[in-house]
């Protein structure tokens, strides 16, 4: 036995030692100045024969001694410091990445108004919607319960991704808005909402896009002021309506007419073109990914949408329409074109005749009593100027704050002294020109508005009682070609005659192989001519389990659109923004209760056009002249279907006829995941 710790006398054997003691690489004293004296110098046998010790004081007599440096063969083999050059790397890049992301990010906000992250992200939201049909759409879905469900997604990424992009976008979700009644009923719901009014740009927007157009002041453009001088105009520097791409502004100028000043928004000059180049290419990735023949018609949408940010060609439009309106003896009196004024119109402003009026939609507002007086017309019917504002607005300028002014006076005195008034006006003389002006358009001028919503269309009263009619927003037309306007009213008339030989021959003219669906889709009802091909298809599919069934219509539903769309060289690129007036025509006339035979004003306005065709031959003419009498006297069978339906209307067994067709086309197309609805038209 050894003794550790002579103070203690704690006695302790070698082994235990060697345990507790620290190891040689530690730095600690001879462990033998431990030992007391006593035990160093003892001689009891024990501890001399047996060497319990020699070993352990041997194997500290090497260990690191105090202010003695170690030396070079007692440090091992020399070994390089670790760099963690990988992940130093790593870092290095992420810290590079995120600086380009940021530098890029800035660049394009203060430069570029966003457009290469507007891009970026419909290029992210494209890519996850497609690889979601991919995957999903199948009669049983990996993810989700049912089809529908992938369309419920789907449209809530779309219409989440326009709503945030805005300008351009917006125009794009309106397009498709108006075409969602044929689409998921899961799109229509969501795209219902895209009629709401956008954003307001800042009044300082707009002062530096007027700046930029013509070189000068808004005062000095308009002859405004905003200081109070009574001898100039009054400007409202608070939009009255904002849209996608424009916002417009009331004002009353130094001569006393009042007008509409749109403004294009700030950004949307240098969005546009990023815009249009995403929209190209992620519908030719599309086209490509789901076997669909849809790229072809791009470019000809983007050179309409391109068009409609240029107001010198919405002004252009709409001096075209107003000639053509007041040549025409049977609209002239009933529709009215605002005036533009072209000294105060530029690239993205455009100046016109400020319109009072009562808005489609507002149908207690055209029914209500008519309490403005006798052989009086609503203000500014006809054309007629609207009375003068008090000489106290322009004083009261200065003192209104520029976000909230509220300059133009009210003009509702016609509506009574409760305000429960309205323009006395019966809703089908109101639809009657509607349909007439937007036939007139296809089949006899070749020059089509292809933006006919409820809010682009007042109602005002004439001094006769009569309603007047004034069209707006002139931005978005298409031209049609003589000879396909002329073959397109023929396709009308053949629609209405059953002469299933020639719509087989005009179809096949222009590249379409499903001539029957063709006619389903443009008379917006199920077409009972033909070779009944579709319907057949239909009608094979309708025992099958719901899934599988609501699956393969919609396969179909893509079949049929590759047979419409077989020829894309034949293609008309016009019947697309045709389809969209026509669609909402219809919207427009449901809304309002279906109070005309819509069917029939088209097919009439389409047989007339033929028979007044000035670049036919006399025999052709008269001939085309006995064609039209014969016509007149089919469609009298078509009144006994409209007057049946207001009969079925009036008892409360229906809703009118255009409801009627609509169930028929519905009942049509209900399997292929297809749910027709007008609603998308009342935004």
């Amino acid at each position: 036995m050894i003794h550790l710790f002579s103070a203690s006398r704690v006695p302790l054997c070698g082994r235990c030692a060697s345990k507790i003691l620290r190891p040689p690489s530690a730095s600690v004293a001879d462990p033998r100045r431990y030992l007391s004296k006593a035990t160093r110098t003892s001689t009891r046998p024990t501890l001399a024969q047996k060497p319990i010790n020699t070993h352990l004081l041997r194997r500290y007599e090497t260990a690191f001694q105090p202010l003695k440096p170690p030396s070079p063969g007692s440090l091992g083999k020399p070994s390089h410091a670790k760099t963690y050059r990988r992940s130093r790397k790593l870092l290095r890049r992420l810290v590079q990445l995120s600086v380009l992301v940021a530098a890029v990010y800035g660049i394009d906000t203060q430069f570029f108004e966003a457009s290469i992250t507007r891009s970026f992200r419909t290029f992210s939201v494209g890519l996850l919607i497609a690889l979601d049909y991919k995957i999903n759409f199948r009669p049983d879905p990996w993810i989700g319960e049912s089809i529908a469900d992938l369309h419920a997604r789907s449209a809530q990424r779309v219409f989440d991704l326009l709503r945030l992009n805005g300008g351009l976008y917006l125009k794009i979700g309106q397009a498709i808005a108006m075409q969602s009644a044929v689409l998921p009923p899961e799109f229509q719901k969501m795209f219902a909402k895209m009629f709401d009014d956008a954003w307001q740009n800042d009044w300082k927007d707009a002062e530096y896009v007027i700046r930029r157009d013509f070189g000068k002041s808004v005062e000095e453009v308009f002859g405004v002021s905003f200081d109070g001088d009574p001898t100039k105009g009054v400007m409202e520097r608070k939009a009255r309506a904002s849209a996608s791409v424009a916002q417009v502004h009331w004002a009353r100028l130094p001569d006393g007419r009042e007008v509409a000043i749109k403004i294009q928004k700030r950004e949307i000059a240098t969005q546009v073109g990023w815009d249009l180049w995403t929209f190209r290419t992620v519908s030719r990735i599309y086209g490509w990914w789901f076997d669909l023949p849809l790229y072809h018609l791009v470019p000809y949408v983007c050179e309409r949408l391109m068009l409609e940010t240029d107001f010198r060609n919405e002004a252009k439009n709409a001096e075209n329409m107003r000639k053509l309106v007041q040549g025409e003896p049977r609209l002239r009196d009933r529709v009215y074109i605002p005036e533009v004024y072209h000294d105060m119109t530029s690239k993205h402003v455009m100046t016109a005749e400020w319109i009072e009026g009562v808005r489609l939609w507002d149908k207690e507002g055209i029914t209500g009593s008519w309490q403005g007086g006798r052989q009086r017309g609503s203000p500014g019917a006809g054309g007629r100027l609207l009375d003068p504002i008090p000489p106290s607005v322009a004083l009261s300028v200065p003192s209104q704050h520029p976000t909230d002014e509220k300059l133009k006076p009210t003009r509702d005195s016609w509506r009574g002294p409760s305000q429960t008034g309205g323009l006395g006006l019966p809703l089908q003389q109101v639809m009657e020109t509607m349909v007439g002006l937007f036939s007139a358009q296809m089949f006899l001028w070749g020059l089509v508005h292809c933006d006919p919503h409820p809010g682009n269309i007042f109602i005002r009263r004439l001094p006769s009682g009569k309603p007047e009619l004034v069209l707006i927003d002139h931005g978005l037309y298409i031209q049609m070609d003589p000879k396909f306007r002329h073959e397109y009213a023929l396709f009308w008339r053949s629609l209405m005659t059953f002469d299933n030989a020639t719509i087989k021959c005009i179809t096949e003219g222009w590249g379409i192989n499903a001539p029957d669906m063709f006619a389903s889709a443009t008379l917006m009802r199920p077409y009972q001519g033909g070779d009944g091909k579709t319907l057949a298809d239909i009608k094979s599919m309708s025992k099958m389990e719901q899934k599988q069934r609501q699956f393969e219509m919609q396969q179909r539903m893509r079949t049929g659109i590759r047979d419409i769309l077989a020829n894309q060289d034949k293609f008309p690129q016009e019947l697309i923004f045709i389809g969209r007036n026509l669609r909402i025509v219809q919207g427009n006339n449901q809304f309002l209760g279906s109070p005309v035979n819509r069917v029939k004003i088209t097919g009439m306005w389409a047989s007339r056009a033929l028979a007044d065709n000035p670049h036919a031959s006399f025999g052709d003419r008269w001939r085309e002249y006995g064609r039209h009498v014969l016509f007149r006297g089919v469609l009298l069978s078509t009144d006994v279907v409209f007057y049946w339906a207001k009969l079925r209307q009036w008892l409360g067994w229906g809703h009118g006829m255009d409801d009627d067709l609509e169930e028929g086309m519905r009942k049509m197309v209900e399997g292929m995941g297809v749910e027709l609805q007008h609603g998308v038209f009342e935004g």
